[in-house]
């Protein structure tokens, strides 16, 4: 964009600002003798630069030496040209020039037939003419030309934009006016001729230093002024010429040149340029207050009383100035139609600008509207009993329509406002007022009065309480207009604080405003800036500048051997995972149980002891039931063993559980934290807090339930989320020691690690040695420590960059459904079909019986008493007859009772078991054969009723543990891994890349300084910062008194699986 208005750069500051150089006398040392430009620079004939190369060579050679120069052997000769040529020839000689410039030319000096592309041409000065000739390779000078308005040879070009910044940097070592003037020169000369634009900043220095000198030589001499108001102006013109990237960095150059206006010119200031007029004064406070800045024949504002500026304003005087555009600077950006004038208002102390916000009394601002049409005006006779209506169409949410009426009479008029579908009645207006003489018949319609979204609206106006008999005429005009300021936050042009004043007319718009428009204060904090067209020419520079390649090697380094470490823990710890069906379940047992067990931390917590337990219930207690698992090692330190406990039916609320061990091994004693019993059917939790050492005279120990108000107590909440939390929530530390069932493994931990520190670096990096914005308010200060709102935006946009990608990889890696794979060959079992049992004799069979009716008299319900050995002595039909006497029972009971449904289905489990087993009764048995048909009869008649009272319990009972859990939270499929995995590599890629860019760009000795910076940052967050927060989230929890919920797993549906297969292989019998 700037490039393309670089011609008219070139037109404006020669015409119109090159004239400050005439009370200063000097020769430009321009550097370029040792490319011999000096002639091209001399001879100048309109735009085009002419330079006789006297050096003898061919015609091609001459070609390609003036394009690489940047020009071309001469093509446009007319007579024009031709005098100037003649008045630079200095004797006979020949010139190598384009062919071109023979078209149409009738001065020839020959004409050979040979065709236009094998012929040369060249210029011979005595006589005057232009000769063509075959003979290319002839060895004359060269006539080479060069368009001032396109460009320079490029070297040339950035030699001259190298010398103007150097002499732009040096105005800050000059301290007088004579001095500075000619430094200027030299720097607008440079400008003039090349194309390269100067930055924001250099742009900044160089009025900076105009600013600095002219405060050492007050007063300034009356012969210099002007050259010093010019040159000021010079680089305004430039700016706008050249492209604004943004108003704001526009402001900041109007304000210098308003302070230097000031200072030369003690009083009000009025600079006219080609791009618009500045006006600027210097008050005091008092002064300010109510006072005007600008031309009252073009833009001016009007201030509030001194009461209501006072609070913002400081205690000396202030520079106001005006700033009023020909032509809208933000035309190329702007989301508005601006047709009228637009304008920039500031204030400024000695250092800063002065922001005005928040005021109680408006500021009025005047903009005129050059060439605006009047409205049309209707002249309406008003009949009694009927309204005067006007209507309008408006798409822009920002207008205000304003309508005018002049009536005959001095009346009271009424007007309403309604969409132009309404009715017209009362109910409908959107808006209504009372306007008479005194408010100049005027009624301002604002955006807000125009509600529902309709573009189409009408006005009645009816007068109020007019009797006389004179005809009542009105005349009614409607116009439109806005208030607008340029809000840089958004890039665009909002109304926000403004609105169209009452003294608006069609070729002046009032503006209420209760802040300083047009610029605003920089709500975003912008990273330091780095180029990537040169990413490159920055990575080229890693010979010179290796500290963060360096850094980054190391660190590369270290994660790979960390994840090394971190995929072998993995792998040793993954069969510790695996949930546990016990071994001492009942194969027909249905009801389950979810056993938690949390091993302590502390040293030698694990036991290398068998373990057992005892549950005890309201309605009786379980069997006793090893916790072992032939597969892994269970109650390691800082491990979470789970077991799945099945029991026939539910015997009420678990009370307690009576836990020991049997000192064996060589480490039997073991630190029991704490351990939850879920109730897989109801979803019930009951909490044990344990905390206690079994071993010695101590090792068996019974443990009742916890209350609520033990479970909810600050302490043990507070305790177990802040060791969750170390050991799940503070990635750095977790690596080391996860949660034993958590599927965020180490290996991914290792890697969200690295991605987290490459960003950090990114980010630390792009925000480093940020220039301290002085205007940036303090928003706390405690002692010497302030916040001031840059530093809290860095934070800000930092956490914005940084967290939301990693948090939502974390996530991803936390909630991954495991993919459990089903052994399909094994758990599809045929119906019906199951192991066949050796041959048994009868006093197993009788055993089984026995067995059965102990298991059911764990129940008061099943009424059977508890001494049953000694009433059966030993016999098969005794115990088949108190069977039957259950089912009977069962068969009667109410339908509905969860109980019944999984004891008769025990029972009938359980007895098919026992017929598969008296099937293979051998013939040594020790009842007779007629007894064995018996028995065998007599179980075939209880299995029939067994499975009706299964079937009459089960078809109107829900058996919850049939169903599949309800899950609490969610879970992402498997395949999720992948986006996780890939979010994660993109991060790391795109963090390494820019912390590269911005190290090779730094240099060598800045990019040490950052790693400085950056330690310090790290070890901050890792052991202070993330600490920090894992403590206050786990006061947090314990404040609301919020426990610690219970993990659920996809595996139990697996384990529950496996029960039923148990089920299916000991009764012959299909359990679905």
């Amino acid at each position: 964009m700037a490039a393309s208005k670089q011609v008219p750069v070139y037109c404006w500051i020669s015409i119109v600002l090159m004239s400050l150089a005439i009370s200063i006398d000097g020769k430009e040392d321009d550097g370029h003798h040792q490319n011999n430009y000096d002639s091209i620079f001399e001879n100048i004939h309109g735009d085009v630069a002419y330079d006789f190369v006297e050096e003898s060579m061919s015609w091609a050679e001459a070609q390609k030496s003036c394009e690489d120069r940047g020009g071309h052997l001469l093509r446009d000769l007319n007579d024009e040209v031709k005098e100037f040529l003649r008045t630079l020839s200095t004797g006979p000689g020949r010139w190598w020039v384009n062919p071109d410039s023979m078209s149409g030319d009738p001065m020839r000096g020959s004409d050979l037939n040979f065709p236009r592309h094998l012929v040369c041409t060249y210029l011979d000065t005595e006589p005057f003419r232009l000769v063509t000739t075959p003979n290319c390779t002839m060895s004359f000078g060269s006539l080479c030309t060069l368009d001032t308005n396109i460009h320079l040879k490029s070297s040339e070009g950035k030699h001259r934009h190298r010398r103007s910044i150097n002499t732009i940097t040096g105005l800050g070592a000059v301290s007088t006016l004579p001095v500075l003037l000619e430094n200027v020169r030299l720097i607008l000369k440079d400008l003039e001729t090349t194309v390269d634009v100067l930055t924001k900043d250099n742009r900044l220095l160089y009025l900076r230093g105009i600013y600095n000198v002219v405060k050492l030589t007050l007063p300034i001499p009356v012969d210099m002024a002007s050259a010093v108001m010019n040159s000021t102006s010079a680089m305004l013109l430039y700016t706008q010429e050249c492209g604004l990237d943004n108003m704001e960095d526009f402001e900041e150059l109007i304000t210098l040149a308003g302070l230097i206006y000031a200072a030369v010119k003690d009083g009000p200031v009025t600079q006219e340029m080609p791009t618009g007029t500045l006006f600027v004064d210097r008050k005091t406070p008092q002064q300010l207050g109510g006072s005007e800045v600008g031309s009252s024949n073009g833009t001016y504002c009007h201030l509030p009383s001194f009461s209501a500026l006072s609070g913002q304003l400081p205690s000396g005087k202030v520079n106001v100035q005006l700033f009023q555009f020909k032509v809208n600077p933000m035309e190329d950006k702007s989301n508005e139609s601006i047709t009228g004038t637009t304008c920039s208002f500031s204030l400024q102390d000695e250092n800063t600008n002065i922001k005005l916000k928040g005021l109680s009394e408006n500021i009025e601002i005047f903009l005129p509207r050059t060439g605006a049409s009047e409205p049309e005006v209707v002249s309406i006779d008003w009949k009694s009993g009927y309204s005067v209506t006007s209507s309008f169409n408006t798409t822009d949410v920002n207008m205000t329509v304003i309508v005018t009426v002049s009536p005959n009479k001095n009346v009271t008029l009424a007007f309403q406002l309604f969409p132009s579908t309404s009715n017209g009645t009362n109910q409908n207006a959107t808006a209504s007022a009372t306007i008479g003489l005194k408010e100049g018949y005027r009624w301002l319609i604002t955006p807000e009065m125009r509600k529902g979204g309709y573009s189409s609206w009408k006005v009645a106006i009816i007068p109020i309480n007019y009797t006389s008999s004179n005809q009542l005429t009105v005349k009614v005009s409607v116009f439109v207009t806005k208030c607008l300021f340029w809000d840089t936050d958004l890039e665009q042009w909002s109304r926000d604080g403004c609105m169209v004043g009452p003294k608006t007319t069609p070729s002046l718009t009032h503006c209420l405003c209760n802040h300083t428009t047009f610029f605003g204060s920089s709500f975003f904090v912008m990273p330091n800036q780095v180029d990537l067209s040169q990413t490159a020419a920055l990575f080229a520079t890693v010979n010179e500048n290796y500290i963060v390649v360096v850094l980054l090697s190391c660190f590369f380094a270290v994660f790979l051997v960390v994840l090394a470490w971190a995929w072998y823990a993995d792998r040793k710890a993954l069969r510790t995972r695996k949930m546990t069906l016990l071994d001492d379940n009942h194969p027909c047992a249905e009801y389950n149980y979810l056993i938690t067990f949390q091993t302590g931390h502390r040293r030698n917590a694990g036991t290398s002891a068998k373990v057992k337990a005892i549950l005890y219930f309201e309605e009786g207690k379980s069997d006793t039931y090893n916790l072992s698992d032939a597969d892994k090692p269970v109650f390691e330190r800082g491990g979470v063993d789970v077991f799945l406990l099945s029991i026939p039916f539910s015997l009420g609320t678990l009370e307690s559980i009576e836990i020991w061990h049997d000192n064996s091994s060589g480490d039997p004693d073991w630190y029991l934290n704490r351990l939850t019993v879920q109730d897989l059917q109801t979803q019930e939790i009951t909490h044990f807090l344990c905390s206690t050492w079994l071993r010695g005279e101590t090792c068996k120990r019974t443990f009742n339930s916890a209350k609520n108000n033990e479970i909810a107590s600050f302490g043990d909440i507070f305790q177990t989320r802040t060791s969750s939390g170390f050991r799940d929530e503070h990635i750095w530390v977790s690596v080391v020691d996860p949660p034993r069932r958590s599927p965020f493994t180490r290996v991914q931990r290792v890697a969200c690690c690295m991605s987290l520190l490459l960003c950090t670096m990114a980010i630390n990096i792009m925000f480093w040695n940020l220039p301290t914005d002085e205007e940036s308010p303090v928003l706390l200060k405690i002692g010497s420590f302030a916040l001031t709102w840059q530093e809290l935006m860095v934070a800000v946009e930092s956490g914005l960059f940084m967290f939301p990608i990693n948090i939502l990889i974390i996530t991803i890696f936390r909630h991954i459904k495991p993919r459990l794979i089903d052994n399909k060959e094994e758990s599809n079992i045929i119906k019906n079909k199951a192991v066949i049992p050796a041959s048994v004799s009868m006093n197993t069979i009788i055993q089984e019986i026995m067995d059965l009716l102990v298991c059911l008299s764990k129940n008061p319900k099943n009424m059977l008493g508890k001494d049953l050995g000694s009433e059966s002595n030993g016999d098969l039909f005794w115990a088949l007859n108190k069977v039957h006497d259950l089912i009977e029972r069962m068969t009667v009971e109410i339908v509905g009772d969860p109980h019944w449904s999984y004891c008769s289905r025990f029972v009938f489990y359980s007895l098919s078991h026992v017929s598969r087993l008296l099937d293979h009764v051998g013939e040594k048995g020790c009842f007779l054969n007629e007894e064995l048909r018996q028995a065998r009869g007599t179980l075939g008649v209880l299995l029939k009723k067994a499975e009706l009272a299964s079937l009459r319990h089960a078809a109107q009972t829900t058996v919850i543990v049939q169903e599949p859990q309800k899950k609490k939270g969610w879970w992402l499929p498997w395949w999720f891994l992948f986006v996780g995995w890939a979010l994660l590599f993109f991060m790391s890629g795109i963090s390494t890349f820019f912390t590269l860019l911005y190290g090779f760009q730094y240099g060598r000795e800045s990019s040490i300084q950052w790693v400085i910076t950056l330690t310090l940052s790290l070890v901050q967050s890792i052991f202070l910062l993330q600490p920090l927060k894992v403590i206050l989230v786990a006061i947090f929890f314990a404040m609301i008194l919020r426990p610690v919920g219970v993990d659920e797993n996809e595996e139990v549906e697996l384990l529950l699986k496996e029960q039923k297969k148990r089920c299916q292989e000991y009764s012959g019998r299909s359990t679905s």
